[in-house]
């Protein structure tokens, strides 16, 4: 999918080069690159953001895991100033 966003911004940019003034090549480069290609690569990863989020979950829940038990115990006394 890379060789394919690098081609189509490859395209764009001679595009946007082409347009008679640069507020007209910057709005093309914007609107034919940069958003659609934002939106692609949000809408696939979403797949990856999910099996983030579920391992993030995973290592929460282990036990024995310092951090999930610290959670669960609360805040500590200490405020954290070396008092």
């Amino acid at each position: 999918m890379w060789i394919v966003a690098i081609a189509w911004i490859y395209v764009v940019v001679l595009m946007a080069a082409t347009e008679p003034t640069v507020v007209g090549g910057i709005m093309t480069f914007v609107f034919y690159c940069a958003v659609p290609l934002s939106i692609l690569f949000y809408l696939t990863g979403a797949k990856r953001r999910r099996q983030r989020r579920q391992l993030a979950a995973q290592d929460r829940d282990k036990p024995g895991n310092k951090d999930a038990a610290d959670d669960a115990a609360g805040p500590s006394a200490s405020d954290g100033d070396g008092d």
